[in-house]
């Protein structure tokens, strides 16, 4: 696939994306299933509710990440910048999208050092495909995606449902787990593996952390389903159904972060895919995520402005610390052990 045509698949997915409803899913998180014990007494005052954690060394106000969304679309410089100087101001970690455009044809779209002028104190993610870790040269580009932004960790996606129904998709992913290990050797940074909407299952969790990689992002299904944004971009109507055919295919987000917590107790896991409230973000922390991240939610607001962006996220956080509030919690170690059952396990 030459240069152009990256850079136009980069920009349909950001005009799919934008279109799409963010409930108009058939798929669930399945965090509507569980339900807080309400506490009528937190004796404590709601100012006080500390929301503060660290990630790869560096201390976060809030356990949010700006997740991967805009690759190497040609509106990205601005996005980029908006999102980056939101998550200094807010004090939230940021994850840049697929550098696989930048990287290849030098159009750097806003992944550049500047993005860490803009967030020089947060946790910045640099972000490539784990299909492009097998190209001859997929070692060097993946250093150099961490080099061009100063990046703190390395994202490496997985997307193989989004590539074995993409036009001209890599769908030969053999070795891809020997190319993850070899890149864990070759980096000075982190590595962290990501799916980009369909989950990671626990048997794939465990091989990705015996392999090196220092954190799981389980990106589960319930938010985007990039199946559905090739099958909306497909050049046949057969290439459509085939695509569409798998629009509400995954691990549920709740399912896969559940699961994957239960066989990597003491891994750090990113909890995406669907997550749209504060709430939403308290469940997700109680059920063993680490941070909790965003792309999809926000990605209209990145469009418009920094202020957007920060007004949005304060939203989330605001909610996040009524939740910590009414469960008693004064802090995230004791929102991991506030009472949350599932609704077919509460009393009538």
């Amino acid at each position: 696939m030459d240069d152009d045509d990256l850079v136009h698949r980069k920009n349909d997915h950001l005009n799919i994306v934008l279109g799409m409803e963010q409930a108009d899913t058939n798929v669930s998180t399945g965090l509507s299933r569980y339900r807080f014990r309400h506490c009528a007494l937190p004796e404590m005052c709601l100012d006080a509710v500390d929301l503060g954690t660290t990630w790869f060394d560096k201390p976060l106000r809030a356990p949010l990440l700006i997740s991967s969304m805009t690759g190497g679309a040609t509106r990205a410089a601005a996005i980029n910048h908006h999102l980056a100087e939101a998550a200094e101001t807010l004090g939230i970690a940021l994850g840049v999208g697929s550098q696989r455009v930048a990287l290849q044809s030098g159009a750097d779209h806003g992944l550049t050092r500047d993005l860490r002028r803009f967030a020089p104190s947060v946790p910045l993610l640099g972000n490539i495909g784990a299909a492009q870790l097998l190209e001859p040269q997929g070692i060097d580009w993946a250093m150099r995606a961490v080099d061009t932004i100063g990046a703190d960790a390395l994202i490496v996606h997985l997307n193989p449902l989004q590539e074995a129904v993409q036009a001209g998709g890599d769908s030969d992913w053999s070795g891809v787990l020997q190319a993850i290990e070899r890149l864990v050797v070759a980096l000075d940074v982190p590595v962290v593996a990501k799916e980009v909407g369909a989950g990671i299952s626990a048997p794939v969790a465990q091989s990705l952390v015996a392999a090196g990689v220092a954190s799981i992002d389980v990106a589960g299904a319930g938010g985007t389903s990039w199946a559905r944004v090739e099958g909306e971009r497909a050049r046949s109507e057969s290439a459509r159904r085939v695509a569409m055919a798998f629009a509400d295919w995954g691990i549920p987000t709740a399912e896969a972060l559940v699961s994957v917590r239960r066989a990597l107790p003491d891994t750090p896991l990113i909890a995406s895919g669907g997550i749209r409230s504060g709430v939403e973000v308290a469940k997700a922390i109680r059920l063993g995520a680490d941070l909790v991240a965003q792309a999809a939610a926000v990605l209209q607001s990145a469009t418009q402005s920094t202020d957007a962006v920060i007004e949005h996220f304060q939203v989330i956080i605001e909610q996040l610390r009524i939740a910590c509030f009414c469960t008693g919690s004064a802090n995230l170690a004791e929102l991991r052990r506030a009472p949350l059952s599932p609704l077919d396990e509460l009393p009538s």
